[in-house]
């Protein structure tokens, strides 16, 4: 800070609160005075929220009336990169300044003052008499592995009341220990012995870490076959970025890859890194936000919102999967953590590795253009083989309308299971089946509050709505014509599945991965680290096992249904099946075993199913973007969705409506208006949804358009309206 950044006391400050407000507020600086950044408690009507100094103050209206800030917050001020940056995502996405310091301060207490306080860790003896209660304290302690807890959180997580840890704490089951508040996290020694990497690979991690070295901003797509060792290749980008007393970020698409992860870090540099994610305490989150911020956090592995954090000092950002849907948020702040990964490393003169085996079509358009460089991995560690792949065409298949797993299919996984080795059998649908369909009258069961199907859950006995999470028991009747017994299930899901594979191979351990079924993330890595070694002959899973988990007794993966996602007039359709195929398939054969991929499919000759057979994946990818070029769309040109939602269908059309006819401020810059029509999903949670679609050339303006196009239309009060630029899905 320079003594321009300093308000003395009773100076006029800007403070930018977290409030849904459209504008600064200013305050006086408090006694002490205080820094530009810094963050604050200031009154607001009756209440005390927080802010963060933004600049000078205005003055421009009765300065008698002007409050002083309460007080300033023990926290590191928000740098200036920091504040740029959270006002370039606001610019990009069309989000409100509020918004955008909300998501910056996702940290409980953070007005909290620093003091010594009790947490509580796993102790060193097992009580004598086990209870329930004593029970869920203990695993609750067991899967955070190590993780401190406040009593007030213990309580909470396990269910349980504070007297019952305090009788564990007196019989030495769980240590209460005198903690000061937000220590920093153990160094990391980026000079530790790496694995011996592979011609390729130590070629790679070369040149990641010149990268590194010249302190510039640079963007680096790091594309590797599946099992080909991408992650020690940027854990050399990270060592090198620490051993410049930098920070590294890596971001993973899916909570349950961090156990595996955070093992690997710890193996390379003797410590484990801070954790920003769902599945951590909230008082490792405070901790994190604050080390981050003061430089006790030299890397942090975490979701698509630690992009967020206060960093110091950001040298590396890896996104790893960086193809994955996850990165992209749908609500709230509407934004794509890989695209603003890149927008923040360009501030902070960092670099930004992206690393998939199959990559986006935007990173390999702008490796084309020149905007990124490119490292290839084109063989698997050690001695590791890519999978055979093949197609059963189902077709020739005598498969009995009620079942899905083809004789085909049924013998390689009894041959495996001869073998003793693991099969995956791979259905991206949740659930027993998709649609439950009443025989007598045709009706299928819906939720009461969105326009999709209800979904059955056998392994809960309850219908789940994957819209909004609505849930109901099993119906005896149908609840359009009370005819009893004929309701039936139509399609199959995971749980489906697994009843079928259990009375095809009775003796086997078949175990199913779907998001659902697990109450905790925890409870799903437990899981995952069970099948990798060894707990199940058959795995049955959804999307979720595709996203980079390691199961080295795996030889065989069946794809239940290839075609599934062709299906639909989503833009991204044959990318999103390639990439899925492909990541799936590649889960087989990763030790020394040799793996076969079999993708079950009715349209064997389509041109996503010959690509994902013949491997040629730049064919792919050329045929796949001179087709969204001719057709103008992303990455070759600009999209931006328009939700509009109501419990009124009739004000949301109206609305759309005269945003249709009101498109001066678009066709100014070449932009095409479609809609308003109902969104493929019309209904969510009671409020009906109409949707435009607005296509614009690459180069056009658009944020300035669709806001002066939005700004001419005065919402009612219980409308919403939600820009989405870029959007990923189109529901």
């Amino acid at each position: 800070m320079t003594e321009q950044d300093h308000f003395d006391a009773g100076a006029l400050v800007a403070v930018l609160t977290t409030q849904p407000l459209d504008r600064l507020l200013d305050y006086r600086a408090p006694e002490g005075g205080c820094f530009l950044g810094a963050f604050v408690e200031v009154p607001l009507g009756p209440r005390r929220v927080l802010g963060v100094v933004w600049g000078p103050g205005r003055g421009d209206f009765d300065l008698s009336r002007i409050r002083s800030i309460h007080r300033v917050l023990d926290a590191a001020p928000m740098r200036a990169e920091m504040r740029h940056f959270l006002g370039r995502v606001a610019d990009y996405t069309l989000t409100p300044m509020p918004a955008m310091l909300r998501l910056a301060t996702r940290s409980p207490g953070l007005g909290d003052p620093l003091s010594m306080r009790k947490v509580y860790r796993l102790g060193h003896t097992e009580p004598a008499r086990m209870t329930d209660a004593r029970r869920r304290v203990l695993d609750v302690l067991r899967d955070y592995g190590g993780l401190a807890f406040t009593l007030g959180e213990l309580a909470e997580t396990a269910g349980v009341t504070s007297s019952v840890i305090k009788g564990l704490v007196k019989l030495d089951a769980v240590a209460e220990e005198q903690s000061p508040r937000d220590t920093p996290y153990p160094r990391l020694d980026p000079d530790l012995p790496g694995m011996t990497l592979t011609g390729d690979q130590a070629a790679a991690a070369t040149q990641l870490c010149v990268a590194v070295r010249s302190g510039a901003y640079g963007t680096t797509l790091l594309k590797g076959v599946t099992g080909s060792g991408k992650t020690e290749v940027y854990l050399e980008a990270v060592a090198e970025t620490l051993r410049r007393g930098r920070q590294a970020l890596v971001l993973l698409p899916e909570i349950a890859l961090t156990a595996e992860f955070l093992k690997r870090v710890q193996g390379r540099f003797g410590a484990m890194p801070a954790e920003w994610h769902s599945g951590v305490t909230m008082t490792e989150r405070r901790r994190t936000w604050r080390m981050v911020g003061e430089g006790g956090a030299q890397l942090v592995v975490g979701a698509r919102s630690a992009l967020y954090l206060p960093f110091r000092d950001l040298g590396l950002i890896v996104i790893d999967e960086e193809h994955d849907s996850s990165y992209k948020q749908e609500d709230g702040v509407v934004y794509n953590a890989r695209d603003m990964a890149v927008l923040r490393a360009s501030l902070t003169s960092a670099q930004v590795i992206l690393a998939s085996a199959t990559p986006s079509l935007e990173s390999w358009a702008n490796v084309e253009a020149g905007k990124y460089d490119r490292l290839t991995l084109a063989s698997r560690f050690g001695a590791a083989e890519l999978p055979d792949m093949s197609s059963i065409d189902m077709r020739t298949e005598d498969l009995p309308g009620n079942r899905w797993i083809s004789p085909s299919l049924a013998r390689e996984t009894a041959a495996r299971l001869e073998a003793g080795e693991q099969s995956l059998l791979f259905l991206n649908r949740r659930g027993y089946a998709p649609v439950t369909i009443c025989r007598a009258c045709g009706h299928q069961i819906g939720c009461d509050h969105c326009d999709a199907r209800m979904v059955e859950h056998r392994f809960l006995k309850r219908l789940v709505c994957h819209q909004c999470g609505e849930t109901k028991p099993m119906p005896a009747a149908c609840p359009s014509c009370a005819a009893e017994d004929r309701l039936a299930p139509v399609g199959p899901g995971v749980e489906r599945l697994h009843e079928e594979a259990a009375a095809l191979f009775p003796d086997a351990r078949i175990a199913v991965l779907s998001s659902d079924l697990f109450g905790s993330a925890r409870a799903l890595k437990a899981k995952v680290e069970e099948i990798a070694a060894g707990g199940a002959d058959i795995v049955i899973g959804t999307q979720l096992v595709a996203k980079g988990h390691n199961f080295p007794l795996l030889t065989l993966v069946g794809v239940i249904d290839a075609d599934l996602g062709l299906q639909g007039s989503d833009l991204r359709a044959a990318e999103r099946t390639f990439q899925l195929m492909r990541q799936v398939a590649g889960r087989a054969g990763r030790a020394e075993r040799p793996g076969v991929a079999l993708l079950q499919t009715f349209q064997p000759d389509h041109p996503v199913i010959r690509a994902i057979l013949s491997g040629d994946e730049e064919g792919f990818w050329a045929a796949e973007a001179a087709e969204r070029k001719q057709a103008g769309v992303p990455p070759y040109g600009r999209m931006a969705g328009i939700v509009l939602s109501s419990p009124d269908v009739k004000a949301a059309f109206d609305v759309g409506g005269m945003l249709a006819r009101k498109d001066a401020p678009l066709r100014r810059i070449g932009a095409q208006v479609y809609g308003p029509a109902p969104a493929p999903i019309a209904r969510i949670r009671g409020r009906h949804r109409v949707r435009l679609l607005v296509k614009a050339a690459k180069t056009a303006p658009l944020q300035s358009a669709l806001s002066a196009w939005v700004a001419q239309v005065k919402l009612p009060a219980n409308l919403r309206l939600t820009i989405d630029i870029d959007p990923q899905s189109f529901y």
